[in-house]
């Protein structure tokens, strides 16, 4: 903090009242000003010259200069001028001018330190040379007090500087809690985005699937019983990895310090026919083109990106084109980086009428029953986001025939 900004601070402040350090130090303040007053006038006592009259006066002068320091906090520039002009014809009154040119260089900037200390240090002279002391040669007399000038005044910015400094670590302290506290904030709020991100990616896929199975049996109620129990089945088998999914990625919240999924295994590039035949077990005709030499060799977090952009585009699919076929083509290389596209032709919307599940009841009961999966499309943005966070870039739309398209690429980092 520089001079003036702390001058700006230190005036600007509104006084508070006082205080017993503050009583503590006037009272110190006007004892130090009084004894050197009475010095003053004892060394004036042993000149011939000063009449009795003149000393009463002296004195008198002097005690009310000491009194009048009790009004130094709040008029220190005015009240230092002029027992400057009064000590310099009043020896006695030179202590209560030394505390208040020393309470000016406390809570004053140097500019103003300057002029008031340069008008002390010039009546020092005019005061040796108008009220000699009797005791002291005149050289002597104004080294003396021009050193007690510039002493006091030394000691006052000092002290300035040093609340100054407290006030600026006390300011430094306040900012670093505040800034700490918006950091934790910050993270508590990726925290969040990232287990909501996760809990999306994790648990729309599996009750995409239930819906559909759920759909299926709503609409053929005279199902065979065995064909019945096969899709029940289905329903029950996807109801409990769901559970599984969701308790495991809520365990994360319980975890402090986990990052991501916690101990839970995370997917990766070679995942993707797993997740492929659980679509193709639900109804949908899925043609994967995986043209990635190696699966295991793609780094986890990029392979676990590309699980992610394909998992959902197929519970896309499955919402909005039903019966449809989606292609999932996955290519690359270390040095090109990874290529996903999912795209699909136009559908009949949810549950499109055509296409039949190995549970054996047709994938066209959800459009009939007039269940349409919901969804909000915050997916697709999440792809984007997801994408981004690990240096590549993902985009969507429709294609030129009414369909659907996904198309990321993401950078192959060792």
């Amino acid at each position: 903090m520089n001079g003036t900004a702390g001058a700006a601070m230190t005036e600007e402040r509104p006084r508070a009242a006082r205080g017993l350090r503050d009583w503590v130090v006037d009272i110190l303040c006007l004892a130090l000003a009084a004894v050197i007053g009475i010095l003053a006038a004892e060394a004036l006592r042993k000149d011939p010259d000063v009449s009795p009259a003149l000393l009463a006066a002296d004195q008198i002068v002097g005690a009310v200069a000491c009194v009048a320091l009790w009004t130094r906090r709040r008029w220190p520039v005015p009240l230092a001028v002029t027992l400057i002009v009064i000590s310099t014809f009043v020896p006695p009154a030179s202590g209560a001018m030394l505390v208040a040119v020393f309470t000016v260089a406390v809570h004053r900037p140097f500019r103003t330190v300057a002029a008031v200390g340069g008008l002390a240090l010039v009546s020092e002279p005019v005061q040796a040379a108008v009220r000699p002391d009797p005791d002291l040669p005149f050289l002597v007399a104004t080294a003396t007090g021009v050193l007690l000038v510039l002493t006091v005044i030394g000691w006052g910015m000092f002290v300035r500087s040093r609340r100054q400094l407290v006030l600026s670590l006390r300011e430094r302290a306040l900012r670093a809690e505040t800034e700490a506290r918006l950091r934790a904030e910050q993270a508590q709020r990726l925290a969040r985005e990232r287990i909501a991100r996760e809990m999306h990616d994790v648990l729309a896929h599996r009750l995409s699937l239930l819906c559909v199975h759920a759909g299926a049996l709503e609409f053929r109620p005279d199902a065979p019983p065995a064909e019945v129990a096969r899709a029940a089945g289905v329903i029950r088998d996807s109801a409990h990895q769901a559970l599984e999914e969701l308790r495991e990625v809520i365990g994360v919240l319980r975890a402090p310090g986990a990052d991501g999924g916690g101990d839970r295994p995370q997917p990766t590039l070679a995942a993707l026919e797993e997740l492929v035949e659980e679509s193709r077990q639900a109804g949908m005709e899925v043609v994967l083109d995986q043209r990635v030499a190696d699966a295991a060799s793609v780094p986890e977090a990029t392979g676990r990106t590309v699980y992610r952009i394909v998992q959902e585009a197929l519970t896309n699919a499955r919402k909005h084109a039903g019966g449809a076929e989606v292609s999932v083509r996955v290519e690359g290389s270390a040095e090109a980086g990874l290529t996903v596209e999912v795209a699909n032709p136009p559908g009949g919307g949810p549950g499109e009428p055509g296409g039949t599940d190995r549970s054996g009841v047709t994938d066209g009961s959800t459009a009939r029953s007039g269940a349409a999966v919901p969804g909000s499309g915050q997916g697709l943005i999440g792809l984007a986001e997801r994408a981004a966070l690990a240096g590549g870039r993902c985009s969507h739309g429709p294609t030129p025939d009414g369909g659907f398209r996904i198309h990321g690429w993401l950078p192959w980092r060792p």
